[in-house]
């Protein structure tokens, strides 16, 4: 496996697609892991499969908020984690850092779903650590400090990531930008902005409707926001086969700085 900071992208797409998996991706750092968001299902283990990770790796997991596309993957995340201290792993243990209706609801889908047997092993083995806006925690070497992004459908946070180069990596959810999020977004050495679509498609997609971003208004954030560069993901899938260079020729009209449309299992060095 790739050493050095990166991400990678376990899905790109947003709730509906079926062409790709749902966004969700792991940030690593030299000294340690976190899978951001799990996505729509057992998927997940698929995408870190085929990606090389392993679960043994993981001990970290950010939930950013409760919609499906992703939060369900996360009962197979804590069945992974059972499974692998079943077979003898002492140190199989996962921490799931969340605001509390989102921790809430990986507690209720974990108890509706899980055997007797098992969900006693991961009161054991998993920590639900409650999180409110702007505090931190340490993941290996990274400071990863939480924000609320103020959405008005689902309460939801993203984050800043201080890795320990120093470099910084600031996600901003599922959403729009915030503008009152521009202290803790501001001057990333990458920001992650969601776009459901192209500008030019924004008639066929309509992703105002839908409270998302196209790729223009990404580049316009990243350039407003002074990012050094831009991952631009949570995207529709009818495109797949033109997206990386579309989505990126119509942030570029906005923003001069590095731009990566990723795939799903594209590893982003940082």
């Amino acid at each position: 496996m790739t050493c050095g900071a990166r991400i990678t992208m376990l899905g790109t797409g947003s709730a509906f697609v079926t062409r790709c998996y749902n966004t969700c991706f792991v940030l690593h750092d030299t000294c340690g892991a976190m899978l951001v968001d799990a996505g729509g299902g057992n998927g997940v283990l698929c995408q870190m499969e085929d990606a090389g990770i392993a679960m043994a790796d993981i001990h970290d997991l950010f939930v950013t908020h409760c919609h499906t596309d992703h939060i369900l993957g996360t009962v197979w995340v804590v069945r992974k984690v059972v499974q692998l201290a079943k077979a003898g792993d002492s140190a199989a243990r996962l921490a799931v850092h969340a605001h509390g209706k989102a921790l809430d609801t990986v507690q209720a889908l974990c108890s509706l779903t899980l055997a007797p047997k098992d969900m006693a092993i991961a009161s054991e083995r998993v920590t639900l650590h409650r999180l409110e806006d702007g505090d931190a925690f340490a993941v290996g070497g990274m400071e990863v400090r939480c924000f609320d992004i103020r959405s008005t459908k689902e309460r939801q946070f993203g984050f800043r990531a201080t890795l320990a180069s120093g470099r910084s990596v600031v996600c901003l959810g599922d959403e729009p930008f915030n503008e009152a999020n521009r202290p803790v977004a501001r001057d990333a050495d990458w920001l992650m902005h969601e776009a459901f679509c192209l500008h030019a498609d924004s008639g066929r997609f309509k992703p105002y409707e839908k409270h998302h971003s196209t790729a223009l208004d990404a580049g316009r954030d990243a350039a407003s926001l002074g990012a050094g560069g831009l991952i631009i993901y949570h995207t529709e899938d009818k495109t797949l086969a033109t997206r990386k260079e579309a989505y990126a020729a119509e942030a570029a009209t906005a923003f001069g700085g590095r731009i990566v449309v990723p795939d799903d299992l594209e590893v982003i060095p940082l």
